[in-house]
């Protein structure tokens, strides 16, 4: 359904029936709210699919395109390592930094490797020793979210999951050196918090980032699972809604048609704008980024109804 269409025909039907006097009893405003909603729903949930996309760039795709040399490292010196989180050294334009990210896989082997890029307490830890390691040796951390979240599992909880995110929140946002956060993909509740608080968090044009995913909001709350969509325009998740909102410091455009159609280009936009704010960031003092940082973090959520 073309909505722009139908709106454009809408207001020229309104147009018509104010010069004529004919009286409509606002039955045209209804429909113009319906079209109206619709569009919202529609668009939020083509940013679902696009978000989604099975060609869609990973964090490895593009960690190869925008970096040198990137060297992985691996476990969490308590349990072992988990693949749904890579981590490591490489080189942004001869800049030595320190990269995290969630990491799905393609095929079935893959997926089983990375478990659909949903992370068990060893990878946020991980994460965290790395991040440590950052600040010890006054490294960058540059992140890639794409996660539908945490993984759920019984192992998980055991292991504690949800200390080892709270962890992160915390450590994150104390320590002192640049953060730089890209939500790529899917940025899905806590799973996608634990390695996305920064100074500056940036979406793909369209990514998606929410506390829950709309299929679990429509269950819950809708107590319809087959109403995802009008959960999705609901939840607010699209890069427009969450810049609106300021959660995010900006939105990068992708490539007509999503990133995957252009991979490279994608790539060449993100680093654009790591380079421009590293440099920027480095040049502050380590003491005045967390206090900017946490600032920031403490605005989030501070809503005003006029």
């Amino acid at each position: 359904m073309n909505t722009g269409l139908l709106q454009k025909k809408i207001s020229e039907l309104k147009e018509l029936v104010r010069e004529s006097g004919i009286e409509t009893s606002g039955e045209l405003e209804q429909l113009e709210d319906k079209v109206q909603a619709f569009s919202i729903t529609e668009i939020a949930w083509k940013q679902v699919e696009l978000a989604r996309h099975p060609d869609r760039p990973y964090s490895l795709d593009y960690i190869s395109r925008i970096f040198d040399d990137f060297t992985e490292l691996h476990g969490d010196r308590s349990y072992g390592d988990d693949a749904a989180i890579v981590g490591g050294l490489a080189f942004l334009d001869g800049l030595p930094v320190t990269v995290l990210a969630n990491q799905k896989g393609r095929t079935l082997k893959e997926n089983v490797h990375r478990n659909h890029g949903m992370a068990n307490p060893e990878g946020y830890r991980k994460a965290l020793r790395l991040a440590k390691e950052a600040e010890k040796f006054h490294r960058p951390i540059i992140t890639f979210v794409d996660t539908a979240g945490a993984y759920p599992g019984l192992g998980a909880e055991e292991r504690g999951i949800g200390e080892a995110i709270a962890r992160n929140l915390r450590d994150f946002s104390q320590l002192k050196t640049p953060i730089v956060c890209v939500i790529i993909g899917e940025g899905g509740s806590g799973g996608a918090l634990g390695i996305c608080v920064g100074d500056k968090i940036y979406m793909l044009e369209n990514a998606i980032y929410s506390v829950i995913s709309p299929e679990g909001c429509a269950s819950i709350l809708l107590r319809d699972s087959g109403r995802a969509k009008d959960a999705a325009a609901m939840l607010r998740i699209t890069s427009t809604d969450l810049l609106a909102f300021n959660v995010i410091n900006g939105v990068i455009k992708e490539p007509s048609g999503g990133a995957h159609t252009n991979p490279a280009a994608a790539a060449a936009s993100i680093k654009e704008i790591l380079l421009k704010d590293i440099a920027s960031l480095r040049s502050r003092n380590p003491a005045v980024l967390v206090r900017y940082r946490n600032q920031k973090i403490q605005k989030i959520g501070h809503w005003n109804e006029s």
